[in-house]
Formats: C-alpha cells, structure tokens, sequence
C-alpha cells in the first residue's frame, strides 16, 4: 500500500501541483498589483509624517526664539542687568542660543525664519534690517530680532505702571496749569484792551474839546489860525515823560477821528516854514452852542 500509494501520487501530485501552479501564478499577480499602491501609500504616508516632523521642530523653535527674545526684551526695559544696547537682539546672537537649545542645523533657523517672514499672524516677533522702520522681506535682510511682548517680573511690572501714573498725572496737572496760565493771561489781555479802547475813547473827547476850544478862540480872533496842529495837540495833552507809554492810544484816537469824526477835518499846511498836519473845526460855533 506504501509503494502503491507513493506511485500512485506522481499523476495525481502533478494536477495538483499544476493546479497549485496555476493558483500561485494568480496569488502573485494579484500581489504585483497591490504593491504598487501599498508604496505609493507608505510614500505619502511618510511625506505628510516628515512634513508634521518639520513643522514640530519649527515650532519648538519659534517657541524657544519668542520665550529668548521675550526674556532679553523684559531685562532691557526692567533695569538692563546685562547691559544690552537695544531690545534687537542681533540674528547671529539669537541663532546661537536657539542651535543651542534645541539642537537645530542653521538651515532649520533660517526656515524659522522664513516662516516669520511668511506668516500672516502676529507671532510676536519683529524681524528688523539696517533700517529698523524699513519692513524686511527675505531673510538675508535681518539683521536683528525684537520682541513684541517683554516678559517683565511683577516688581518690574508694578514699577512701570506707577511711573507711568505718575507722569499722566504730572501731564494732566501740567495741561491744566498751562490752560489756567492761558485762561489768566486772556483774561488780562482783554481786560487790557478794554482799558486801552476805554482811554482811547477818553482821549478821543479831549482832541475834541481842544480843537472845538481852538476854532472858537479864532472866531473871538483870539488865534491866528482856524486850525491846530496835530502835534501841539498832542504836546498839550500828553507829558512828555508819557508819550511813549500812551504812543498806541494816541495814535489809535488820530485814526478814530480821521473815520469817525466828521466835524474834525484833517488838513496839511505849512506853518512856520514846515508842511505839518493840522486838524480844523468844521461845524459853526452857534450849532455847537445850540447842541450844549
């Protein structure tokens, strides 16, 4: 039975061995399929892991670029203990600590970077040029780097505010005392100018009554002439010592009179060899009397 079973197998091992062929043949074309997919899936599937990977390693550095700026900013406007010059921290100088720290190449820095440049959020860092009020807009244009938002200590923080109380406080009084100074000094500048007009109406009468007096003087032939010089107006009544002081009222009450006053008529004679101007008195005495 042994031998008739190990030669009776030959035919029946070959149909099924051809059988087994032909089902291996088809098992392996159906995988030859397959496997094309399967690697461009891995490959995808790897691309968007190397992606994620790059991101994270991006992140972590901005992460550690805002915490170092931040920090450095913070020191600089409480007290500067490490002297810095400016709150820009040079690029070279921040590279180096964030290489540091995270154990990044200077090509993940500069892609750091590039993703500022990029970003269309306020990630609180101000990449600056050699013109800091110039905006950059490649990476090789940055020259330092700023933070947006100083971490300041609760000391520091309390300090600044009442400094700044402080000095809106002094603005506020000094605005007042400079409104209450102008207020003041309006106050006076009218109260001169009404006096001054109120003297001026005041000399105005005087003029009047002189050269009313001088043409009536004529009219007895008292005088010589029916009109008065300004100047001798002027002398008799104003002191000498006082007519620089009183220069701008007497000059204002000459030019009320010459658009004001009808019964006074300015004139130019020459009296006593010298053109000079005179005023006269063109309203009769008895219309003068009938007036009083």
């Amino acid at each position: 039975w042994r031998r008739e079973s190990e030669l009776m197998p030959s035919t029946h091992w070959g149909t099924t061995a051809a059988s087994a062929g032909l089902g291996g043949f088809s098992h392996q074309t159906r995988f030859g399929r397959g496997e094309g997919d399967l690697t461009a899936s891995v490959r995808k599937d790897l691309t968007t892991f190397c992606q994620a990977q790059q991101k994270e390693i991006i992140m972590n550095m901005l992460h550690e670029l805002y915490n170092y700026l931040s920090i450095q900013a913070g020191n600089f406007e409480c007290g500067n203990p490490e002297n810095l010059k400016s709150k820009c921290i040079w690029v070279g100088e921040a590279r180096d600590h964030v290489m540091n720290v995270t154990a990044s190449s200077p090509q993940k820095f500069e892609a750091a970077l590039e993703w500022i440049l990029k970003s269309s959020r306020d990630l609180g860092i101000w990449l600056k040029g050699r013109d800091p009020y110039e905006p950059v807009t490649t990476v090789e244009e940055v020259v330092c780097l700023e933070s947006a938002h100083p971490q300041m200590g609760l000391g520091c923080r309390f300090r600044r505010a009442m400094i700044t109380a402080i000095m809106n406080l002094f603005l506020f009084f000094w605005g007042l005392i400079t409104l209450w100074g102008i207020l003041i000094f309006l106050k006076y500048r009218w109260r001169k100018m009404a006096e001054e007009e109120q003297a001026m109406y005041e000399m105005v009468k005087k003029i009047i009554a002189v050269v009313q007096d001088h043409y009536k003087e004529w009219e007895r032939n008292l005088e010589r002439y029916p009109y008065v010089g300004i100047l001798h107006v002027r002398d008799s009544l104003i002191p000498p010592q006082s007519r620089k002081k009183m220069k701008r009222i007497w000059d204002r009450a000459v030019e009320f009179l010459a658009s004001n006053e009808s019964r006074i008529q300015t004139e130019s004679h020459r009296v006593a060899g010298e053109d000079m101007l005179v005023w006269r008195w063109t309203q009769p005495s008895y219309l003068s009397d009938s007036e009083h």
